[in-house]
């Protein structure tokens, strides 16, 4: 029998050339506390339906791997993609498209000859289960670019067929699940059967495919969208249909042309109209002296509080922008997180104590001597920054934990405006394909970390998961409280920020777990022409990220 050694943890064993990583993880599943989904073969992450042809070293990703997460992800939205063409039939289906994301489920736009209603997301929803339980195979085929957009072209999958037009690689990968193919950015389980955790939901005119989160992948969370989260989402692609960018194809037109400048300063136009909007509202209540401005990390918190006040000087108020990161307790004092780091997103690694203190001497016109936060001594300073607060004047918060009523517990409730800051990506690859809010915010951040402390890429990436879940901990349950949800995300900003991230990302060595991450996000990036910064205007909020910026900190 010819035999291959496969190395997996510090146990070798031989197995026939030729079998397949699926069966190899069969003899492993006892091992992982959730379903083995993907693997690592020799240090590149590998579809569990290819075979094993030379020795080699296999590590298997289960659904709490954020590659096996999103692999999980991306096959549940190929089953329901299936079983919508299904049911409906393929010539009576005009237009699927996934738009976004809200409380873990992908919302999709469905357009057709049946109209869409509960019943019908009944019966895909019964077709999925169909599906799932009859263990359909989805294979793999690589095919040449012009085929493929041929193809796509046949399937009226109009998004695809632009996409291609850009792409550099003369082939494409394509997954077919019985009689249904399509394009996916990342890799895919072998068949339906791994389809186990969702739940579908007919909302707002749509589709809510709801998934279970990383932190528990077998496990369906209640379905409770924040519906302002939902609106704002819904407004911002409407203004993408306006200016004719929906998808990247449509932004790398603009940029091949030369019409990219144009698109920019009105994208940045609407922004500061919807920023001059929420300055008038606070203008209108004298009850408020305290604008409370929290978000997840890199969603511009700093820059947004910066342009609202000077629309708010626009209203005839003063106000006075602080950071609430200037009030952490000093280092040896930070709490340690469940894996021995230093949590600064935890609420405890703020002086809540000092910090209500000044804010009610503010308030009762007292003067206080502000601290600031050095992060490389870990320490707050007394800088002679002092503060009294006249008639007219309002204060402008910034920080993660602004709309938790702990941090803020002395001031009364009518005097805070809260304000949720967040990263709406509403571009997508193509129709299928949508990109990830934290994706962006991530670029964002490995950009801002090397330049303004010297933080490598590959630091910032080995740290992201925990920002991720203290963000879920500390941030997002509180977004519903917000008075307003304002979105950052810029239609054409991650053509520029590709400029910047690349060359940070291909200095991360293939030998570390960050590779793969860093790998993903290149394969990402290639997808944009790139864009120089120079029509970035020096207030825009991409500027707190690549700096040059108007706004100082």
């Amino acid at each position: 029998m010819d035999t291959v050694n496969v190395k997996i943890g510090e146990e070798t064993r031989q197995y026939e050339r030729g079998t397949s990583l699926y069966d190899i993880s069969l003899d492993f599943k006892d091992k992982y506390e959730y379903d083995i989904i993907l693997a690592s073969v020799d240090g590149k992450l590998t579809e569990l339906f290819k075979k094993i042809t030379k020795d080699c070293s296999v590590e298997f990703l289960d659904l709490k791997t954020q590659a096996g997460y999103k692999t999980y992800r991306r096959t549940v939205e190929l089953v329901l993609l299936k079983s919508i063409y299904d049911v409906c039939g393929t010539d009576n289906v005009k237009r699927v498209v996934v738009k976004f994301t809200i409380d873990h489920a992908a919302w999709f736009e469905y357009e057709g000859k049946r109209p869409l209603d509960e019943a019908l997301v009944r019966e895909i929803d019964e077709r999925m289960q169909t599906l799932v339980k009859e263990k359909h195979i989805i294979n793999k085929s690589t095919i040449p670019t012009a085929v493929a957009v041929e193809r796509f072209h046949r399937h009226h999958m109009y998004d695809k067929e632009k996409l291609f037009g850009y792409r550099r690689s003369s082939n494409v990968n394509v997954y077919q699940l019985d009689n249904y193919e399509d394009y996916f950015y990342g890799y895919m389980a072998p068949d339906t059967s791994f389809v186990k955790y969702y739940e579908l939901y007919y909302y707002e005119g749509g589709i809510a495919l709801q998934l279970p989160s990383i932190k528990k992948p077998d496990v369906v969370p209640e379905f409770l969208p924040v519906k302002s989260v939902f609106d704002e989402m819904k407004s911002s692609i409407e203004w993408n249909k306006m200016l004719n960018i929906t998808t990247i194809a449509h932004l790398n037109d603009k940029i091949a042309d030369g019409t990219i400048e144009d698109m920019i300063l009105v994208n940045e136009a609407l922004q500061e109209a919807k920023i001059a909007e929420i300055a008038k509202r606070i203008a209108a209540d004298k009850n408020i002296k305290f604008v409370m401005i929290a978000g997840p990390s890199s969603s511009g918190k700093t820059t947004f509080s910066h342009r609202l006040s000077i629309q708010l000087r626009v209203q005839g108020l003063n106000p006075h922008p602080i950071e609430v990161d200037n009030y952490f307790v000093d280092r040896d004092q930070t709490p340690i997180d469940e894996n021995g780091d230093y949590d600064f997103e935890s609420i405890d690694a703020i002086d809540i104590e000092l910090f209500n203190k000044q804010m009610t001497e503010l308030k009762e016109g007292k003067e206080v001597s502000l601290p600031t936060f050095n992060f490389l001594k870990g320490e707050k300073e007394y800088k002679g920054n002092k503060l009294k607060l006249e008639d007219g004047d309002i204060l402008v918060l910034e920080g993660i934990h602004c709309l938790n009523d702990k941090l803020s517990y002395s001031l009364d409730k009518n005097s805070k405006f809260k304000i949720f800051i967040a990263t709406l990506t509403t571009l997508n690859v193509d129709e299928h394909n949508r990109i990830s809010t934290t994706d962006d915010r991530l670029i964002r951040r490995m950009i801002r970390d090397n330049r303004t402390r010297g933080i490598n890429a590959r630091e910032t990436i080995a740290r992201w998961p925990s920002v991720r879940r203290g963000e879920e901990r500390n941030i997002y349950p509180f977004e519903k409280d917000a008075d307003v949800i304002f979105n950052t995300a810029l239609i054409y900003e991650l053509a520029v920020l590709k400029m910047y991230a690349e060359p940070l990302l291909f200095s991360i060595p293939k030998d570390c777990e960050e590779y793969h991450e860093a790998k993903r996000l290149l394969k990402f990036l290639d997808y944009f022409l790139g864009l120089n910064n120079d029509d970035v205007p020096t207030n825009s909020l991409v500027r707190e990220f690549i700096g040059n910026g108007l706004l100082k900190k």
